[in-house]
């Protein structure tokens, strides 16, 4: 499989490109996003379906645009998919011959259950997910999947869009009760099995009314892809945006480039999330670009990515820890350390698992310097730190990156974060376990650690000298009422040496 893999998505309302620079067997990242509102259905279903002039110029400039991109970032494999308004047009397969002939892209048509299945694919394995109904709202079709313990087990799609309504209702004078009527019939097709407390929103309406609501909300965390929200606390919010006038959508924290279709398609949402009896929504920043990409990538696992794998710290592995030192003992120490504090605190399994992924990422901030290396990791972490986790754990594993020896934890980022995070006693033992294991590792990474309770005093065993970290572990702070100490006889080592100078 080629390094760098691209993926054109044509919509009803938009034309992407990405490319994807993949890192190793899973690890990936995004390395180019270009987006053009293209509108290739512009005037196509009041002209039974056929495509506009003005949409096709439209269209064919973006394309023609997209392969200098291509050309210039020397993409060897592209994938190019079309939905919606290409697959609804008579005249789809003269547009299709005259972007092969003259740009060199070979334009796949999916149909709706197709592209159901590759947002879902895309959710199922990016998202920290197991059960819920994928909701894609595009421009001419709501394409939706249904997953049930992680496997994706139906998929529907819906001649019901943002263009489409827009074109129906809203610039005719419609009423909005009318466009309820509609959107309300066409939902009634659904199977019986669509109804999931979880909807996963993907696509550009998903995207804006999330970001509406973290503004609104003054959610202290700026990323939108695994963001949730209750509906019942925001539903109002959503109404308001179904009924405003285009002159009230800033007030309604509605960027201008969303104007055209936003009102349409929250509609459809807040009846499809009524439809399914939903009561949470999750936001995917994830959708039918990077579902093509992981069909390619993953099509000998059966679309899954292997136990184990998270390809978010799997590629920030590839890129910032270039010193590829061998892991396995400090993954060792830090599982023997937290199984010793586990009744200290009010510990779980998942805390365990946070822990081994900020172990894992220890070095990847020395790639910078290593002055600091502790912030530049938490940097690092905090953007790259995307795939398979919630916002509480992406923000526990940065936080526990940026502790070091003489603070357990960075107090103003905690208080800006804490909404979102673990309580402090948590916090301050993990990161503790952080430290302390970080210390033993560096000062010998073959050494055999072991460790046990002397009432409150924390006893480090150690089979070689860790002459180095006693110093380290004089400075370190630890959870209140705790003391440390190693025995590790480092001065039976070197008695001989010490006689035979003195």
């Amino acid at each position: 499989m080629p390094k760098r893999i691209a993926v054109i998505d044509i919509g009803s309302n938009s034309a992407r490109l990405v490319i994807f620079q993949r890192t190793s067997r899973y690890g990936f990242h995004l390395i180019v996003q270009q987006k053009s509102r293209v509108r290739i259905g512009e005037g196509a279903y009041e002209a039974g379906g056929y495509l506009q002039p003005v949409g096709i110029r439209r269209a064919f400039g973006a394309l023609h645009s997209f392969t200098h991109t291509l050309r210039e970032y020397k993409v060897r494999k592209v994938h190019c998919v079309a939905t919606s308004a290409l697959r609804d047009a008579p005249n789809r397969e003269a547009f299709l011959r005259v972007v092969r002939q003259r740009l060199g892209l070979q334009i796949r048509v999916i149909d709706g259950l197709k592209e159901a299945r590759y947002g879902a694919v895309a959710a199922l394995n990016l998202l920290p997910i197991r059960e819920g109904v994928t909701v894609d709202i595009g421009g001419g079709s709501t394409d939706m999947a249904l997953i049930r313990e992680g496997r994706i087990v139906e998929t529907v799609s819906l001649d019901l869009g943002t263009v489409r309504l827009k074109e129906l209702f809203t610039d005719p004078g419609r009423s909005l009760k009318e466009a309820r009527a509609y959107i309300r019939q066409r939902l009634e097709t659904l199977p019986e099995s669509f109804r999931s407390r979880l909807a996963v929103g993907i696509g550009g309406t998903a995207r804006a009314l999330a970001r509406g609501v973290m503004l609104r909300s003054d959610y202290p965390f700026d990323k939108i892809h695994a963001f949730g929200y209750p509906l019942k606390e925001h539903k109002a919010y959503l109404k308001a945006i179904v009924e405003a006038p285009i002159e009230r959508l800033p007030e309604l924290y509605i960027k201008k480039n969303r104007f055209d279709t936003i009102r349409e398609g929250t509609h459809i949402f807040l009846e499809v999330l009524r439809h399914l009896e939903a009561k949470e929504v999750l936001t995917s920043g994830v959708g039918v670009r990077e579902g093509v990409f992981l069909h390619d990538l993953l099509r000998r696992d059966g679309l899954r990515f292997p136990p184990g794998i998270n390809p978010s710290l799997r590629s920030i592995k590839d890129r910032f820890d270039l010193l590829k030192l061998p892991e396995g003992n400090k993954q060792r120490i830090g599982r023997k350390l937290f199984e010793a504090i586990t009744d200290r605190y009010p510990s779980t399994p998942e805390h365990r698992r946070l822990l081994a992924d900020a172990l894992s990422l220890s070095n990847i901030g020395k790639m910078l310097t290593i002055y600091k290396e502790h912030q530049h990791a938490f940097y690092i972490a905090m953007q790259e730190l995307n795939f398979g986790f919630t916002h509480s754990q992406m923000l526990t594993i940065a936080l526990l990156m940026r502790s070091k020896g003489d603070s357990l934890y960075y107090k103003p980022l905690y208080r800006r974060y804490k909404p979102l995070l673990p309580a402090k006693e948590v916090i301050k033992w993990l990161s503790f376990a952080y430290t302390l294991t970080l210390i033993l590792h560096e000062n010998s990474s073959r050494a055999e650690i072991d460790f046990t309770w002397s009432g409150n005093t924390l006893r480090i065993r150690s089979d070689r000298p860790l002459y180095l970290a006693h110093e380290e572990i004089a400075n370190l702070q630890t959870p209140k009422g705790i003391s440390v100490e190693l025995l590790d006889g480092w001065e039976a080592s070197c008695s001989g040496e010490i006689d035979e100078v003195t």
